[in-house]
């Protein structure tokens, strides 16, 4: 079996493990023995992504079949794949001391590791059926993990909106599979590709993929779903959801429209235009909100727009430094918004959590948080100063590739969309900069000065993010591994 094989196989395999282990021993070192044997799980699945990636750069892309699951490991697959694993790995660490009053951890765990191997399914995905099986697996994951305060009624309300929505989308990516089989007789990605399909089925497919892989995606007016999910979340399933998850529903997205590949062009034009529509939709919807999860929600909604933005150009106009600037700024987004959400579950520990309150965390509480909780205050604002595009943290570099890739088009309709995402980043700091100054007031709120101690465990996630953001956003270079093969693969997957 290839390496990366065994990256899908060890999070999955270790699920009823993680589960089993839960119920062992006493009570309070069970939960403790569960969140140790994820963590041993997620870790080991780095073993095979090192090796994948050097097969990778060697040979190129490799495949694996077994019976009727065909696999596929490219550029694109490698991204997805580091990504839930970096993200999957901090959140389990964080989770510890944040989970460490709650009941059912074993749950929680498991299907933290089921997300992680379901995402990588996903990217590795060679067949239109296998792509929503993984699809599902990782959308069941993720309800029950919504849904985690199950006994408090807004995160059950969150968990049912998020499952319908869902769902709804699923039934109508299963109907474009069948109408793209109906008409070829095949799944495999690559021979639908080389079909020569009607432009009407062409066009209904097209559709029917964009709305049920779009509501995964939070694509607008899809994206209802995602404040609430985000903000009744644990804080590190917040940090799964925005940071992967819904990046992991467009690139099913994308490897559903590559076997369309013929109106590949009109698909591209189709990206700019939702693009656009999600930057200002989510800044607008960001702007007026009180509560700190459900801007942070909002404001993922905007940052996939400027993914959709990169990836446009590189499908309108043949750029693939227009796809790699998507591909970095997917990175970039994971990485930063998963630093936000979990800063902002530190502080809604501190807060309230760790004295029995479940409540949202309002801007209003963190008045003054940085005096008392300097780590946690620093992080926050290190990642929406990125998300805002400030250099030189990553976020800066990945949006300025995108918008130097629209420039080198020449297109009037790319240019007007390259001005339109600069100055959505410009608009997008009218709420982070406020974020940011209220975190540093000399004024302390009430919940400030009669929270907790902050967890030294919760302490190891942000460092690690905090360097990664910076070292990224000085040397962005060092990312080419990484971006310049999922650039590649999108192109090649569409025929260019």
């Amino acid at each position: 079996m290839p390496a990366f094989v065994w990256m899908i196989l060890l999070p999955l395999a270790a699920s009823p493990l993680i589960y089993l282990s839960g119920h062992l021993g006493k009570r309070r070192r069970a939960r403790s023995v569960a969140a140790i044997v994820a963590l041993i799980a997620l870790l080991a699945a780095w073993v095979p992504f090192v090796l994948a990636a050097r097969t990778l750069h060697i040979t190129g892309p490799v495949s694996f079949e077994i019976g009727a699951v065909s696999l596929s490991l490219d550029g694109i697959g490698l991204l997805l794949a580091a990504v839930a694993l970096s993200l999957g790995t901090l959140v389990v660490i964080f989770s510890g001391p944040y989970l460490s009053a709650e009941m059912g951890q074993e749950k929680f765990y498991a299907m933290l590791a089921v997300m992680v191997g379901a995402i990588i399914g996903l990217g590795c995905a060679a067949d239109l059926f296998n792509l929503w099986v993984w699809f599902e697996t990782m959308a069941i994951s993720s309800y029950m993990l919504v849904a985690f305060y199950h006994e408090h009624p807004p995160s059950l309300e969150a968990g049912i909106k998020y499952l319908v929505q869902s769902a709804v989308g699923s039934v109508l990516v299963l109907l474009g599979i069948g109408l793209v089989f109906s008409q070829t007789g095949s799944l495999d990605l690559t021979e639908i590709q080389a079909s020569t399909l009607p432009q009407s089925v062409v066009l209904a497919a097209g559709a029917l993929f964009a709305v049920g892989f779009g509501v995964k995606a939070a694509l607008v007016p899809l994206h209802t779903w995602l404040p609430d999910a985000h903000s009744q979340a644990p804080s590190g399933i917040s940090a799964m959801l925005s940071g992967v998850v819904i990046e992991a529903g467009l690139i099913a997205l994308l490897r559903s429209l590559s076997v369309l590949s013929p109106t590949t062009s009109r698909w591209g034009a189709v990206l700019l235009g939702f693009g656009a529509l999600n930057m200002l939709v989510g800044n607008l919807m960001a702007l007026r909100q009180t509560q700190v999860k459900r801007l942070l929600a909002y404001s993922s909604i905007s940052q996939v727009g400027y993914i959709l933005v990169g990836i446009g150009i590189a499908l309108y106009a043949d750029k693939v430094n227009g796809a790699q600037g998507g591909f970095f700024h997917l990175f970039n987004h994971g990485m930063m918004k998963g630093m936000a959400f979990l800063a902002a579950g530190a502080l809604l520990y501190t807060l309230h959590i760790a004295a029995g309150e479940h409540k949202p965390l309002s801007v209003n509480d963190l008045s003054g948080a940085a005096h008392r909780y300097p780590l946690a205050a620093f992080a926050l604002g290190v990642a929406v100063l990125g998300l805002g595009g400030i250099p030189p943290l990553s976020g800066f570099m990945s949006k300025w590739q995108i918008l130097v890739a629209g420039l080198e088009t020449r297109s009037p309709w790319v240019d007007t969309a390259v001005v339109f995402a600069a100055l959505n980043s410009v608009l997008s700091l009218a709420y982070y900069v406020p974020l940011v100054n209220t975190l540093y007031r000399k004024e302390q709120s009430e919940a400030v000065k009669s929270g907790r101690p902050f967890p030294l465990l919760m302490a190891i996630p942000l460092l690690l993010l905090i360097a990664a953001i910076v070292i990224v956003g000085v040397w962005p270079s060092l990312m080419n591994w990484l971006t310049e093969p999922a650039g590649a693969s999108l192109l090649s997957a569409f025929g260019l």
